[in-house]
């Protein structure tokens, strides 16, 4: 059975596959800082809901959770993102998320820090 605090963060995922960006934001501080490691870092609400607006899609996402891993204001999660192109092309992406909260209880999220592979 999930804690509420592992229900947050598998909610928050399936918020960024589903591309519900609504539900990212609420979840977010506003000094949020989201490094993609070798990628790029975002910091501010502002800059990610302009990052969010550029990321949307039309392809289709799939979510596979591994595990989901949570102690205080910290928690891992990783897994797998299952890409399908309007041309029905596929790619898997391994990713694994940490990710601070600014409380313990009831908190939001403060940093992020991403790392993805292409896998085949």
């Amino acid at each position: 059975m999930e804690t509420n605090i592992q229900a947050f963060f598998r909610a928050f995922n399936e918020a960024f596959v589903y591309q519900d960006n609504e539900t990212i934001l609420e979840s977010v501080t506003d000094d949020i800082v989201w490094r993609m490691v070798g990628i790029d870092t975002i910091k501010g609400k502002e800059n990610l809901e302009q990052a969010l607006g550029e990321m949307n899609s039309t392809d289709h996402f799939d979510l596979e959770i591994e595990h989901l891993i949570t102690h205080g204001k910290e928690a891992a999660v990783n897994g797998m993102i299952h890409a399908t192109k309007k041309d029905g092309e596929q790619k898997h992406y391994s990713f694994c998320d940490i990710y601070k909260l600014n409380k313990h209880k009831d908190g939001k999220i403060k940093e992020i820090i991403s790392y993805v592979l292409e896998v085949q």
